[in-house]
């Protein structure tokens, strides 16, 4: 754990660095997900501790998306011990700066809370991802109002990544939950982009329920309509004609 002046000044220079900040207007959609925007508290559950991953990419993405860095990162020292230490290469793989992150480690849930809501008011930062693991004590509506008025004061971009726990009431504008969804290959068989299955749990003030499926797209720094798996068959110009065997099919390989 960092030093508290140590930490100021790693957080006063990601301020500098990222003139470009967080966007004033956040676009209502951002390619097949609307975009979360800043000045608001959003919550992002991986409701299995093996979607901690899924959690960890749809946070970053949302991050980028909504341009709101610099980005502080804070995590208890159970989501340290069982999700393991982020990956910098992964988080650079996904289009996040490592000169944009400063990581914090806190005790436990009540240090996560209040160190969540001093990061939200503090408006040289672009965002705060407060990640918690399992039941979060004193993770209730009192709580999470208060993330919700510090981040509209500052005009961050507050995010709670919810690792394995079950849903409680809070005062989030969105609510959503994520797992992996299957990524498409490329060219020799390479890894796509990360892919996920959303759903919208709870948006305040408008419908809930929307799914999406979803792929990150590095160059865009957007979440995309993921496309069908596998080739897609022509549907009308080769129905064969009626009274006509179709034509054969030739296996591939």
């Amino acid at each position: 754990m960092e030093e508290p002046f140590a930490l100021i000044d790693r957080l006063r220079g990601a301020a500098a660095r990222s003139a470009r900040g967080r966007s004033g207007e956040a676009a209502e959609r951002t390619g097949g997900m609307p975009r979360l925007p800043p000045a608001q508290l959003h919550e992002i559950h991986a409701l299995s501790l093996g979607e901690a991953a899924s959690g960890a990419g749809l946070a970053i993405g949302c991050v980028l998306a909504a341009q709101a860095r610099p980005v502080l990162w804070l995590r208890t020292e159970a989501a340290e011990r069982q999700g393991g230490r982020l990956h910098g290469p992964g988080l650079l793989a996904m289009g996040l700066d490592p000169d944009d992150l400063v990581v914090v480690v806190v005790a436990d849930d009540s240090a996560l809370l209040r160190a969540a809501a001093d990061g939200a008011r503090c408006p040289g930062l672009g965002s705060v991802i407060a990640e918690g693991w399992g039941a979060m004590r004193g993770m209730d509506l009192t709580a999470s109002r208060r993330l919700m008025l510090a981040a509209e004061a500052s005009g961050v971009l507050m995010i709670l990544l919810r690792v394995g726990g079950q849903v409680v009431p809070s005062a989030a504008a969105t609510r959503w939950s994520v797992a992996a969804a299957p990524s498409r290959a490329l060219a020799a068989d390479a890894p796509g982009a990360p892919a996920y299955d959303l759903e919208l749990l709870r948006r305040r003030g408008g419908p809930a329920g929307a799914r999406w499926r979803v792929e990150w797209n590095r160059d865009t720094q957007s979440f995309d309509p993921a496309p069908l798996s596998g080739a897609r068959l022509p549907l009308v110009a080769d129905r064969a004609v009626a009274g006509t065997p179709p034509a054969p099919v030739r296996g591939a390989g």
